[in-house]
């Protein structure tokens, strides 16, 4: 390896410079893409080969689907047909929730620096990672260096809003027959008071990811003045199946992904929670109590979890309702899927008249390997980064669009490659937004770290 190639070498005022501009590019995704300003978009695209030249021209650049961009980087170990090696891909999206400006102590899309901190909605998700992506790449390119194996860098510019470019990307690796053997996507990162009884910092890494469905639920009835009523009005009767919907529960599930977790933790965690996680076998309806009682993360770590999030009826005061609605989101766990959790909403309202339906959404997907090459890699990778910290698999509650990649292979890993506290993780999709400078500088070399050993 090159002399010269000490990570602690880089410009660091280069990285905030360039993620300033990231955070200026107003890349707002909408599901509703008349709502969508493209040109953002294409600004962000045109900023990669600005600010990456070294990365750009050596990689070669296919788009697919609306926003979806992929740079291949050809490795040392690359053959073509059948023994072709097989690629690692790293992953991250550069679309944005919005950002309420007014809501905001500084602008959203400024990029201002103040007290070691960098503001602007997508500092943590996902456009740091992007970024640290990049600078380790340039860095180490510009200082001679050569991946070994294929390597494939793949974004896409609607993950917040579940879109196709995702999905096309992993299409396209069907088409090519290319084989993949490593995914890395956000998700997890290096946490404090990860699990109850444990001290030290914990680096969590998602090896799978549960499901989501979004589900309507429509009733139609005559409507009228209010001044005479029938017994029940539309907006009534749905009241009463989202009662019937939140004092529900799904059935308790222990999933691959939190027993590998429980087993980690159950090695630092307090004596007492230690005697009862290591002999599950006879302390499992305790356990469950407990998940129940405990409820947030922890209940929704072994159910699968509904949300009732939209209601609607009529629009005035005086005037009954034709029409009430409800939306509902529901978590996917374990064996449950869309078809079987719309069933237990149908069952759980008991009310022929509702109409249900599936607006969109995707099963839970497949647990990743933890006993390969590739697991061990990025556990070493990652103390390596951090030292004294725990590793553990973990259950990612929310969705990545790393889940399409389980199509193609069980080595998919989400991890974000960055320390967040509570306060932080807080902020993402939330107001002030925004990453401590150091945690970025951290976050370049846990990338640059990996990279050298692909």
């Amino acid at each position: 390896m090159n002399e010269n190639m000490n990570i602690e070498k880089i410009s660091k005022n280069k990285i905030i410079k360039d993620m300033q501009e990231f955070i200026r590019c107003k890349t707002v995704s909408n599901i509703n893409k008349d709502y969508v300003d493209w040109k953002e978009f294409e600004k962000f695209k045109k900023l990669l080969f600005k600010l990456f030249p070294t990365v750009t021209k050596r990689a070669k650049f296919f788009e697919k689907g609306q926003t979806g961009l992929i740079f291949f980087l050809k490795g040392k170990e690359s053959f073509i047909g059948e023994n072709k090696k097989t690629a690692r891909v790293l992953m991250a999206h550069y679309d944005v929730v919005p950002a309420n400006e007014a809501e905001w102590k500084k602008n959203p899309f400024s990029g201002e620096v103040k007290d070691g901190e960098l503001w602007g909605r997508g500092t943590l998700d996902t456009k740091g990672t992007l970024l640290s992506i990049f600078e380790a790449l340039e860095f180490m390119f510009q200082n001679n260096w050569q991946n070994e194996k294929d390597l494939y860098l793949c974004f896409s510019g609607d993950e917040e809003v579940n879109g196709e470019s995702c999905p096309a990307i992993v299409k396209w690796f069907e088409e090519n027959k290319i084989k993949v053997e490593f995914v890395l996507d956000e998700g997890g990162a290096i946490v404090d008071k990860s699990f109850p009884g444990v001290k030290e910092k914990c680096a969590m890494i998602g090896i799978a990811e549960k499901g989501s469905v979004n589900l309507n639920v429509e009733l139609e009835k005559k409507g009228g003045h209010a001044s005479t009523p029938p017994k029940n009005t539309a907006a009534g009767i749905i009241s009463k199946a989202c009662s019937k919907i939140e004092k529900s529960s799904f059935k308790f599930q222990y999933t691959s992904a939190v027993s590998q977790m429980i087993k980690t933790f159950s090695k630092h965690t307090s004596f007492g929670l230690k005697i009862i996680l290591k002999n599950l076998w006879l302390f499992m309806p305790l356990f469950k109590l407990i998940t129940k009682l405990a409820g947030g993360e922890f209940y929704a770590m072994t159910h699968t979890t509904k949300a009732v999030t939209m209601l609607s009826g009529s629009d005035a005061f005086n005037v009954l309702p034709e029409k009430a609605t409800m939306g509902i989101n529901l978590r996917l766990l374990g064996k449950d899927t869309m078809d079987s959790a719309k069933k237990y909403i149908e069952k759980t309202c008991k009310n022929s008249n509702l109409k249900f339906e599936i607006v969109n959404g995707s099963n839970p997907s497949i647990t990743s390997d933890t006993k390969c090459e590739q697991w061990f890699l990025l556990t070493d990778v990652i103390k390596e980064t951090w030292s004294n910290v725990l590793v553990s698999p973990y259950l990612m509650m929310a969705c990545s669009d790393s889940r399409h990649f389980c199509r193609i292979t069980d080595k998919v890993y989400r991890f974000s490659g960055m320390y967040m506290s509570k306060e932080d993780r807080a902020m993402i999709h939330s107001k002030d937004e925004r990453i401590k400078v150091e945690t970025l500088f951290e976050t370049v070399k846990f990338y640059f770290n990996l990279l050298k050993r692909m």
